[in-house]
């Protein structure tokens, strides 16, 4: 089994581990606030959060499976070394528990608050009932021969595709509405500080271990930072450059392309004076 050959970059491994975690974990919890302060989802995409659920889920198996799982760590010895290191640390997987927790909670809210004329795209429930159809396809293969590993990395693969997808349809929805208003940036600004970090928790295992296996041992961890980091600054330009809102001038609780408020006056008594 592999070890650790310097005790700085082990110690800068779990700082840098952990702070992505607390990043990750926090950046929830702008949205879900924002949400109860308005009591209104519109804003946030529907297919964003459902997406987001499907990709949590799957990286959940994965991380879980290989981080606690004998035969699947065995597995991947056999393939990648037995000199190399397991690529999922206990952050990852507290990560996941956590992120599935609370994008539930969020889908829990958009059935509970005011929700405008949004709703979830059939394109997107069709993507997540396919996704899991394969998921199972790929269970009942991998029953016969034992193939452990191939099966979660799998689901590894799936969540790096709904990584991929997730994000769109939030993007093309700020887009069209030429705002950002109901999407929460202190998530996206904690989601880039995540993926910032877990990047560099990785170098810092393959710098220690004088090997890049982490990184395609593990290609569903190494996309999902990278394609993270990516529609974060998208987003970014969205918010601060692109539909920025003082320069707007709009309300916060204002629907930039209904001209309506987000919130009724009933609904909001400091508003009724406006």
């Amino acid at each position: 089994m592999a070890s650790w050959n310097s005790v700085s970059l082990e110690i800068l491994y779990n700082v840098l581990g952990w702070v992505a975690f607390f990043s990750w974990s926090i950046s929830f919890y702008p949205q879900v606030i924002l949400n109860f302060r308005r009591k209104s989802v519109v804003g946030l995409n529907f297919d964003f959060v459902l997406l987001n659920l499907t990709k949590h889920s799957s990286y959940l198996i994965y991380n879980a499976s290989v981080f606690f799982s004998a035969v699947v760590q065995r597995q991947y010895r056999e393939k990648y070394g037995f000199d190399e290191m397991i690529p999922v640390a206990a952050n990852d997987v507290a990560f996941s528990i956590h992120a599935v927790l609370l994008t539930a909670f969020t889908l829990f809210q958009i059935t509970i608050y005011d929700r405008g004329n949004q709703k979830v795209s059939k394109i997107s429930i069709a993507i997540v009932v396919v996704a899991w159809l394969s998921a199972a396809v790929c269970v009942f293969i991998a029953l016969p021969r034992h193939s452990w590993l191939w099966l979660v990395s799998c689901f590894n693969t799936l969540q790096v595709v709904m990584t991929v997808i997730k994000y769109i349809p939030q993007a093309i929805m700020n887009f069209r509405r030429k705002s950002t208003v109901g999407f929460s940036i202190g998530n996206i600004l904690l989601d880039l500080l995540g993926g910032l970090t877990n990047y560099g928790q990785m170098a810092v295992q393959s710098i220690d271990q004088h090997s890049w296996v982490n990184f395609y041992g593990n290609i569903g961890k190494t996309l999902l930072s990278l394609v993270s980091i990516f529609f974060d600054l998208v987003f970014i330009c969205q918010h601060y450059v692109l539909y920025p809102a003082k320069k707007m001038e709009i309300s916060p609780n204002l629907d930039v392309v209904s001209k309506e408020p987000l919130l009724k006056s009933s609904d909001h008594p400091r508003l009724e004076n406006v």
